[in-house]
């Protein structure tokens, strides 16, 4: 009899099912769509925050769509991105968790929901705020499904689609409340978006020779660049956006001529230098992946960051 319980209770369980039930479904969709990633929608902010035209209902109804929007396409394209590689997700150490490559989302739900999202997103846009801000969130959908499709393979192509990503969160907010988008505002945001996406390639790259290239099972184009040059275009990508910042603060003049206390604009350029400085030692050390997670981690970076808005936002109030 001992023996008999013994076999019984060492007997394998059968595994359990991996079908998606009615609530696994819902939170593998809303995993795919990284909600983490949806803090840098904040960026739809930027452009009327540099304006000062922040403080009224109608931008704040404004931008609250377009975050809600831009939220949407961005989700549209993980899901969809999702599904075509799940295959080689599964071969990854930690991609082989996402819903779709774990069996949570069934491939054909995510390349459905994605796609009803890629739709309706532009055609909010269309109906709730104006037509150029329609015609900027369909562009980017179509980029970004272009990327994953054929070219996140090649090369500085997909270093450009991803930065193009965030100068147009940067410029959609603007372009909603029709606000002229300065120049040096936007060289300033499309080389700090370049900074941050190749040090996090160069950070990859790094890692990847650090595993014996494990890690370029799942992205082949990394074997095609090298450190050298990911590091240099991370250095020149730093340069161009500190020089573009202090052309754009010298632009507007000293106190003088504003009527404040202080030069704000002129006396944040040392906040965002230091902050390139600072993010430069992850990007050095190849430990700087996701931007928001360098941010987050770092207290010294973060602390830098809010004195720059806190410089800033005393610019534009002309205090």
């Amino acid at each position: 009899m001992p023996e008999r319980i013994s076999t019984v209770l060492e007997r394998p369980r059968p595994p359990q099912s991996s079908r998606p039930g009615a609530i696994g479904l819902p939170l593998g969709l809303l995993k795919t769509a990284r909600p983490r990633q949806w803090v840098k929608n904040v960026l739809v902010v930027a452009a009327p925050a540099a304006a000062g035209e922040l403080f009224s209902r109608h931008a704040a109804v404004q931008l609250a769509i377009v975050f809600g929007l831009f939220t949407a396409a961005a989700s549209a394209v993980y899901l969809i991105n999702d599904a075509r590689d799940a295959d080689a997700d599964r071969a990854h150490p930690t991609k082989c968790r996402r819903p779709v490559a774990a069996g949570q989302v069934p491939v054909a739900v995510a390349y459905a929901v994605g796609g009803l999202l890629a739709v309706l997103a532009p055609t909010a846009a269309a109906l709730l705020c104006t037509p150029l801000t329609a015609a900027l969130l369909a562009a980017y959908v179509c980029m970004q499904l272009a990327y994953c499709v054929s070219l996140k393979h090649v090369l500085v192509v997909d270093l450009t689609i991803v930065t193009t990503g965030f100068l147009m969160r940067a410029m959609i907010g603007g372009i909603a409340l029709d606000i002229p988008l300065s120049r040096w505002f936007l060289i300033t945001t499309g080389f700090g978006a370049l900074f941050m996406v190749s040090a996090k390639r160069y950070s990859e790259a790094v890692q990847m020779s650090g595993s014996s290239g494990k890690l370029g099972a799942t992205r082949a184009l990394l074997t095609e660049y090298t450190t050298g040059y990911l590091r240099f275009v991370w250095q020149l990508a730093a340069g161009v956006a500190v020089l573009a910042y202090c052309l754009w603060a010298m632009e507007e003049g000293g106190s003088a001529a504003s009527g404040s206390v202080l030069p704000w604009r002129q006396l944040s350029m040392t906040a965002f230098i230091l902050a390139i400085l600072r993010y430069a030692v992850f990007a050095d050390r190849g430990t700087a992946g996701e931007p928001e997670d360098v941010v987050l981690r770092d207290r010294a970076l973060a602390v830098i960051g809010l004195v720059w808005v806190a410089m800033y936002g005393l610019a534009v109030a002309n205090w």
